[in-house]
């Protein structure tokens, strides 16, 4: 497995809008979200996909605060992960794991767990990461607790309540700023 953890500018931006409606498809599933009347997975009357790319021009703008990662196995992208620093994250939180997705093929294989765990090294202090708390997402929350005991050695917190988008959702935090600094 040759994967790396790259930031992205506007120059490759293009290849996490690439990926980005699959991501939204994938959600679907969960959420139980369909697309608009343009085939667009948008609650408004965004009508092509280059209109949707437009509202992530945020993740390019904003350097130093907002990170956008893309994940690439032998080249090749297989995911993203978007981080936040504040003000874009929860309270409470110096790091939120807003979006992380490894297409399909990819799944099942190490690459994930080896992907987030990398990110999260990338950023040491306070993590917040939040999924679906319902039966559709069994799959995210198993990957999340995994992932998660493995890295911090089962030195993380996880509650179901309102995010700050006042919807349920299932919360993990966790502090890698010792874990890491302490060899």
């Amino acid at each position: 497995m040759n994967i790396t953890i790259t930031l992205t500018d506007s120059a490759s931006k293009f290849i996490i809008n690439n990926l980005y409606p699959l991501y939204l498809h994938d959600l679907s599933e969960i959420w139980g979200t369909i697309p608009n009347l343009y085939g667009v997975f948008e609650e408004d009357e965004t009508q092509t996909l280059q209109e949707q790319n437009k509202v992530f021009d945020i993740w390019w703008e904003k350097a130093g605060i907002l990170y956008p990662y893309l994940i690439k196995e032998n080249d090749i992208p297989v995911g993203f992960a978007l981080v936040a620093t504040p003000p874009y994250t929860p309270s409470a939180c110096e790091f939120y794991l807003n979006e992380f997705f490894i297409l399909r093929p990819f799944r099942g294989k190490g690459l994930a767990e080896y992907a987030a765990k990398e990110v999260f090294k990338l950023h040491l202090g306070n993590w917040e990461l939040q999924t679906n708390p319902t039966d559709t997402n069994r799959r995210a929350q198993h990957f999340w607790r995994k992932t998660l005991k493995e890295y911090t050695g089962d030195s993380y917190l996880e509650e179901c309540g309102k995010s700050y988008d006042d919807e349920l959702k299932m919360i993990f935090t966790f502090n890698n700023q010792l874990e890491l600094s302490n060899p």
